[in-house]
């Protein structure tokens, strides 16, 4: 699921969500952990630079929030690294002002989700709590630069001449429509006045009928097609 990372969420999990952060600049780090403590349903379990290694005895995160300008290599390849040496968890890239190019790199390392760093404290926070819940956040302000340059490098390697004979029925076509403006599927739901099941249900019949596998996938495909 795509979430606008700026839209409310719904009631979260008991137990707190455990987050580990990658911060270069230890001011900010220390106050982004300070911050996301004061919340009742989120714990930071670790705070480190990208150089330091982990704590041997971090619990698993299930999220881990990344500094997209991290001095010590790639954050690319370190965003890599933290899923690989937690697996199961799910990385959140942070920056100011991201570059298109950049943020097709993360998408396609697997990220699961962006944040801006002049996104308020609730923004993060549903962030991290939706990426947490196995779902894909976006901020809508980055969702068309986003998507564009995927469409972009669709098109570029002929992905969009693949899926040129695909049929899907009026209602599948309304559903990839509002994916592709970054609606989430209670919104799409309330939208075309319909079930999120039903919603849940043509999504996984245009992922099938498209052989994709993701909803930014999806969008990207859709925005390949306009500007055919």
């Amino acid at each position: 699921m795509l979430t606008d990372a700026t839209s409310p969420t719904p009631d979260h999990a008991a137990a707190p969500v455990r987050v580990a952060l990658i911060e270069d600049n230890r001011l900010v780090r220390q106050g982004l952990t300070a911050l996301l403590e004061s919340l009742d349903d989120i714990t930071v379990v670790a705070g480190r630079s990208s150089g330091d290694s982990w704590p041997a005895d971090m619990p698993s995160p299930h999220v881990v929030l990344i500094d997209m300008g991290l001095r010590q290599g790639n954050s690319v390849r370190i965003a890599v690294r933290a899923m690989a040496d937690h697996p199961g968890a799910r990385v959140v890239v942070m920056d100011l002002l991201p570059a298109a190019e950049d943020l097709v790199d993360f998408v396609h390392a697997g990220v699961s989700g962006f944040i801006r760093k002049d996104a308020t404290l609730e923004e993060l926070a549903n962030t991290i709590r939706a990426v947490a819940r196995g779902e894909k956040a976006l901020p809508r302000s980055m969702a068309t630069t986003l998507f564009s340059q995927i469409a972009r490098d669709a098109i570029a390697r002929g992905r969009g001449e693949a899926h040129a004979d695909v049929r899907m029925t009026p209602r599948e076509r309304e559903v990839v429509n509002l994916i592709a403006e970054g609606l989430s599927n209670k919104e799409i739901a309330s939208r075309l006045h319909i079930a999120t099941h039903t919603v849940k249900s043509h999504v996984r019949n245009v992922m099938d009928k498209l052989a994709l596998h993701t909803r930014l996938q999806i969008a990207a495909y859709v925005h390949s097609e306009s500007r055919e």
